[in-house]
């Protein structure tokens, strides 16, 4: 089974890679200033590159988005190459985002090529007018290519949403990070390797040093985990509070429930059990859910409409989502991510989930 790491405790996870006495030099992380210095290595003598895997082929891929197979072939020589896997409803990837697009504009006519690699998690991500319509949201330019069955994902031996490889203009591979965070030390490294390609290459390069400014978002530090409702995915996580459990393949009557737990969700009328989501078979539903966080997402596919409460009353739109469309009804239309819940301060809420729409599908809960 694949692990993914969604959560704000990978921000501190960074794997800098084989570096020697000639290669590129990071200094320990200053604990009071949060910054990271990057030695200078633009020397001429070279870099000693033998301990540095190179980037593996771009295999398996369904479609790509924004270029060609012909012209990415062409792209990517003598680049240095951000490889960004990532699924548009992993909102830890969509954190990302901002930065990865900044960077693409900043630093694409310098040297830069950013690959998107999106290898999906649920199956209605493999759609490729699904992705098309994420990276028109999201802004993205650079290309997109569908690893939807995984094959580039595993030629990579990677094990996580989102990830971000750097490989040199050479294609050795020299930087490695898992999940948010860390941008300012990241965008050194595209710096860094970027002057090594101009002096191996001869080329003029600007000795401008800022870096992208972009407010980042504060992980709540107590909240409640990624809560799936998959019966697959949600394997020995003990989420669901429901007394009918999980039945695969079957059709659950739950009912209310006489209490409910914190970090557990409960559904209340008819759902079919899938191994990566539940399916409201009736014409109405609800959702029951005790969290502790500061934001609130689903990830959902088909259409409803969802009424939200919080703590018994309908939800207050100092609470309201990004997503509320008004009052306290979220529309769902397109199959990906939705914001429920965006307030200032994290707390422990009851919320409540109205469904009207057969058909329904709902795949995970991710907290803030």
């Amino acid at each position: 089974m694949k692990s993914e790491i969604k959560t704000a405790l990978i921000l501190g996870i960074v794997i800098v890679i084989g570096l020697g006495i000639t290669s590129i030099a990071l200094s320990t992380l200053d604990q009071e200033s949060k910054t990271i210095t990057i030695q200078d290595t633009s020397s001429k003598t070279g870099i000693d590159k033998s301990g540095f895997k190179t980037a593996p082929d771009l295999v398996g891929i369904a479609h790509y988005l924004n270029t060609t197979p012909e012209e990415l072939k062409e792209q990517i020589k003598d680049k240095v190459v951000l490889y960004d896997i990532w699924t548009y409803s992993c909102i830890n990837c969509v954190r990302t985002l901002p930065y990865i697009t900044a960077w693409d504009d900043k630093y694409e006519e310098q040297g830069l090529l950013i690959i998107g690699i999106h290898s999906p998690e649920f199956e209605f991500e493999k759609n490729p007018d699904n992705v098309k319509m994420a990276i028109d949201k999201h802004g993205i330019d650079y290309p997109v290519v569908m690893d939807n069955e995984m094959e580039t994902w595993k030629a990579f031996e990677n094990r996580y949403w989102p990830r971000k490889y750097i490989a040199d203009h050479e294609g050795y591979i020299r930087y490695d990070h898992i999940g948010e965070g860390r941008y300012q030390e990241t965008e050194k490294i595209i710096q860094q390797l970027l002057e090594e390609r101009a002096t191996s290459l001869g080329i003029q390069m600007s000795a401008e040093k800022s870096l992208v400014d972009i407010e980042e978002f504060e992980h709540t530090v107590f909240r409640t985990p990624e809560l799936y409702f998959g019966y697959h995915f949600a394997q020995n996580r003990n989420q669901l509070g429901s007394s009918e459990g999980f039945q695969p393949g079957k059709i659950v009557k739950y009912s209310e429930p006489s209490k409910i737990d914190l970090h557990k969700f409960y559904p209340i009328g008819d759902w079919e059990n899938f191994e990566d989501s539940m399916e409201l078979v009736s014409e109405n539903g609800s959702i029951k859910l005790l969290y502790n966080a500061k934001e609130v997402n689903i990830v959902t596919e088909n259409n409803a409409e969802l009424e939200i409460f919080l703590d018994g009353k309908p939800l207050p739109i100092e609470y309201a989502g990004k997503d509320i469309t008004y009052d306290n009804i979220l529309t769902v239309s397109e199959a990906g991510l939705y914001n429920v819940i965006n307030s200032e301060n994290s707390a422990s809420h009851t919320l409540e989930i109205k469904v009207k729409g057969k058909g329904f599908q709902i795949f995970t809960f991710t907290f803030g």
